[in-house]
């Protein structure tokens, strides 16, 4: 049974043989340095899987000193850890904290949670250009 913050499954899902429930995409961040702002990169299952990168990547963002931003576009799933990671996000950063492309299951837990009025929410059109520094900006982004 899936409950209201969980996607539909689709075509990409795999299935756990043993049990028959399907499994959704491992959960993964990176962090990207660029020259004006910090960009945290989730996708897949943001889950308590997550947990020691997620606190990697705070430790890192907040280090750097700069902006943050949390682009959520790929994440298909989002539970109190995630919901964690942006509470402590905001609470450390100097500066607020912006939330792009956020999707349905992630927007649903930010009202609830009342967590979206401590971040900004920005809508698709608002992102800006992102300028990576480093070798962040021939690798793709730092894995954490």
């Amino acid at each position: 049974m899936r409950d209201g913050n969980s996607s539909i499954p689709d075509e990409s899902a795999e299935t756990d043989d043993a049990a028959g429930r399907v499994v959704g995409e491992p959960g993964a961040v990176h962090v990207i340095v660029g020259t004006d702002r910090t960009r945290i990169v989730l996708s897949g299952e943001v889950d308590a899987d997550l947990g020691p990168e997620l606190q990697e990547a705070t430790a890192e963002a907040e280090h750097v000193g700069l902006p943050i931003e949390v682009d959520a576009h790929h994440v298909t799933f989002m539970d109190s850890s995630g919901v964690a990671f942006l509470a402590r996000l905001s609470i450390r950063s100097q500066h607020r904290v912006r939330l792009l492309r956020v999707p349905p299951t992630v927007r649903f837990l930010l009202e609830v949670t009342r967590i979206g009025e401590l971040l900004d929410v920005v809508e698709e059109g608002d992102t800006g250009d992102f300028q990576p520094v480093g070798d962040a900006a021939s690798e793709g982004g730092t894995p954490s």
